[in-house]
């Protein structure tokens, strides 16, 4: 991962133990049995007698472990991959995209997709928003920006927060952080804010980056301080601003602490069912919300 804000926290004067030979910022006490190489428990491979680093086995330790067994994994246990800032590299990329059609269509483009509960919308004619079904709204809405200084914000948040944090996850994981976190936020707009205000940005999301780092360098003995600075003057803009969805950030920064402690606290045997069962959940919180305020409007 990419070197976080702050630095790991070591008592002074603790003696120094060997790194892992593939993970050179992860101390370990445990060597391989055939080969002594130092090993993180992301490389461990059970053996009949030990542990055996990833490179034995693929040599053929007889352990009888799937061939994929012997890939590099990351902190949360996803697949390492050669670019790690891909997803987050496609996030920008798709935001950007949508804006310059924005720009292009006009209002009408962005009052066809943007947040809202229910109201007459002047421009289309017709009464719209997600208690009229149109339930897509909640998705979209998370790829349109206001302005320039909103995606600008916005997208300089995501590559700085996203890209490391993507890192530490792996892909598949990350993108359900991401997508959950946002679909908490616009479940937590949906609910609360007044049905004809409208909602738009990638805020909810990226709120829920902010949870899931500070998680992450909690878990890892980072400094704090750095992220838990930038995350007080978000949220002082949040409230402090006026037509900001202040109820988006606060349901993405729930999510994504929630999730995000699922990821890098979930025990190893039973990671991947209790990572993406806390996703589900979240998920049903986001459904249950949803319903309940759609019954309202109705």
């Amino acid at each position: 991962m990419d070197q976080a804000p702050g630095s790991p926290q070591e008592p002074q004067g603790a003696a120094s133990l060997p790194t892992c030979y593939r993970h050179p910022d992860r101390e370990t006490g445990v060597r391989c049995t055939r080969c002594e190489r130092p090993i993180c428990p992301e490389c461990m491979i059970s053996a009949s007698v030990g542990f055996q680093c990833p490179e034995c086995v693929r040599n053929g330790s007889g352990t009888g472990h799937a061939p994929n067994a012997a890939q590099p994994r990351t902190l949360a246990g996803g697949t390492v991959a050669a670019d790690p800032r891909l997803i987050t590299k496609i996030l920008v990329g798709l935001n950007l995209a949508v804006f310059l059609v924005q720009l292009s269509v006009g209002d009408r483009f962005t009052d066809s997709f943007d947040l809202i509960g229910r109201a007459y919308v002047p421009i289309l004619g017709s009464v719209e928003g997600v208690a009229e079904g149109q339930w897509y709204r909640m998705v979209t809405a998370m790829f349109l920006h206001g302005s320039y200084i909103h995606i600008a914000f916005n997208m300089l948040s995501l590559w700085w927060i996203g890209g490391p944090l993507e890192q530490a996850l792996g892909r598949v994981r990350y993108i359900a952080l991401y997508a959950v976190s946002g679909l908490a936020g616009s479940a937590l707009t949906y609910l609360i804010a007044e049905p004809n205000q409208p909602s738009l940005g990638a805020s909810g999301a990226i709120f829920g980056l902010f949870g899931a780092t500070a998680v992450l360098m909690r878990r890892l003995n980072y400094d704090m301080r750095p992220v838990i600075a930038l995350l007080v003057i978000n949220l002082i803009f949040t409230f402090g601003w006026s037509n900001i969805a202040w109820e988006a950030h606060i349901g993405g920064l729930v999510g994504g602490v929630v999730i995000g402690y699922a990821m890098v606290h979930a025990p190893r045997e039973r990671r991947s069912l209790i990572q993406y069962g806390v996703c589900a959940l979240v998920l049903l919180a986001v459904v249950v919300m949803t319903l309940v305020r759609t019954g309202q409007l109705t």
